[in-house]
């Protein structure tokens, strides 16, 4: 009973920071949609714990948190892409953002210890962390790669958060298990039977395997043998083989089931079997923060088809 107790007083403690949090950033942006969901669900949580809610309710009251958490800090991410990641204040606040994100995983694994973070969260709120996570570190290191001279001064920073970012979306990848075809499952399609095999279940894992593509790209063109050798050889991602079986992955998705649905890669994969980077086309390159702000809003952002096209053939030269 006191340990009940106990996760009760602190999960309660968080969800009225949370609501000063709140309210103080409704008073910027009164009417934002984001903002005015999380009052609500954070209304509803004061009321549990003023009425003396049961603590069984325990795994709901953190799903019910972990979504306020993620319309709060949606709006802050919003604010930074307005901003165009200022460069004093941003390592500060993204670090914040990603601590923010981590809470409610390591909440539940304290508050519930009994069950597996998935199992209290839900499969989709535990992806929806990793993905808001890894998305954020990649609109950042996409404006960071847009100021040439700050990466040549701060190059082992830009690299790590490539790497953080792409960790984390690969996690977003890994949280739900592959369908396997031989498990007695039954598809009267196939299309989704192979969707399913490959471990892709949305157009948003379709889509972090773009960003981790263009996150891997990014990565090979910086890293060299002069990185920072304190840290261990063992503990680094290898981008250039992570980037080519992701984008293998991602060009067969397109070029199968996706084909005419807005997914068609015809381009990349001439350029692919022909490994020759020099006639890509590459005239995408130039968007900047306006297609930062749609792709945070809207889950098919499909605005690198072009610069896609580059990333691949730069693998594709590695590739026997």
């Amino acid at each position: 009973m006191a340990d009940d107790y106990r996760r009760s007083v602190e999960l309660e403690r968080r969800i009225f920071e949370l609501d000063n949090k709140c309210a103080t950033l409704r008073t910027e942006k009164p009417d934002d949609d984001y903002l005015q969901n999380a009052s609500s669900i954070l209304d509803k949580l004061k009321t549990h714990y003023r009425h003396g809610g049961e603590s069984s309710s325990l795994p709901k009251l953190l799903q019910d948190y972990t979504q306020v958490v993620l319309d709060i800090t949606f709006y802050e991410e919003n604010r930074l892409v307005d901003q165009e990641f200022p460069e004093d204040t941003s390592p500060f606040k993204i670090q914040q953002l990603l601590q923010d994100l981590t809470e409610p995983e390591v909440l539940a694994g304290r508050l519930v210890p009994a069950q597996e973070v998935q199992s209290v969260l839900g499969l989709e709120l535990l992806e929806c962390l990793y993905w808001r996570r890894g998305a954020l570190l990649y609109m950042y290191c996409h404006t960071l790669h847009q100021r040439k001279q700050w990466i040549k001064k701060n190059k082992a920073t830009f690299l790590k958060c490539l790497q953080e970012g792409v960790r984390y979306l690969m996690r977003m990848l890994q949280v739900r298990n592959s369908v396997k075809l031989n498990d007695g499952v039954v598809f009267h399609d196939s299309a989704t039977a192979n969707f399913l095999a490959e471990g892709i279940f949305s157009d948003t894992h379709l889509l972090t395997m773009m960003y981790i593509g263009e996150m891997c790209f990014w990565a090979v063109k910086y890293e060299d043998c002069s990185m920072d050798t304190t840290e261990r050889k063992e503990d680094r991602l290898h981008f250039r083989d992570i980037g080519t079986q992701i984008l293998h992955k991602y060009v067969l998705a397109c070029e199968g089931p996706l084909q005419g649905q807005g997914w068609n890669t015809v381009n990349l994969e001439r350029a692919f079997r022909r490994g020759d980077s020099q006639k890509c086309n590459c005239s995408e390159t130039s968007k900047k923060q306006k297609d930062l702000k749609r792709k945070i809003q809207e889950k098919k952002a499909l605005i690198f088809r072009s610069r896609f096209v580059f990333w691949m053939c730069v693998f594709a030269e590695n590739v026997e």
